[in-house]
């Protein structure tokens, strides 16, 4: 079941949802409006390797926006810090972003309750678009879970994403033992 504004707005009074900052203007019907962070990062090498730390550049979204091009992956963050206690969160591009033929996450739309953090963006453009500092570019729809939680995200030993951070993660799939 798909949590409405109504029931957003109870589960952050009640802590179980937590936004920082919290925007009610950017509360919809049954999701919330997260923005584009200033940090977006490419990873240095041409060719990734699953089983290495694959190094990024950093670099800031200077106010004048900057033009993204097709064939090169973009590690973006949210504005906007998020907990998630009780809930599913999922993330998803607004309509409007996927107009301009941005995709803003490969596979990870899905966040784990527990999940505490900003959300990583992986975003792919069809053909060059400018994209600016805190534009609009997704929404957060929160899902009830049913039954108890055993562990959370967030007291996970083998969770790679629980260290807090404003910047854009970059692949830790090399952590996994393959």
């Amino acid at each position: 079941m798909i949590l409405s504004d109504h029931e957003i707005r109870k589960a952050i009074e009640s802590g179980d949802i937590v936004i920082e900052p919290f925007d009610p203007a950017q509360l919809g019907t049954n999701s919330y409006d997260v923005r584009l962070g200033k940090t977006l990062a490419t990873y240095v090498d041409e060719t990734l390797d699953a089983r290495k730390h694959n190094k990024v550049t950093m670099f800031e979204i200077p106010d004048e926006g900057i033009v993204l091009q097709p064939g090169t992956v973009y590690l973006g963050v949210t504005s906007e810090y998020t907990e998630t206690h009780r809930h599913v969160p999922f993330l998803e591009g607004k309509s409007s972003i996927g107009r301009l033929g941005i995709d803003i996450h490969a596979t990870a739309g899905k966040g784990d309750v527990g999940f505490c953090n900003h959300w990583t963006l992986e975003i792919s453009v069809a053909q060059p678009v400018r994209v600016y500092h805190l534009m609009p570019i997704g929404q957060l729809i929160y899902f009830a879970v049913s039954g108890e939680v055993d562990t959370l995200y967030s007291t996970k030993k083998s969770a790679k994403y629980n260290e807090r951070s404003p910047l854009p993660m970059e692949s830790m799939m090399w952590k996994n033992n393959f």
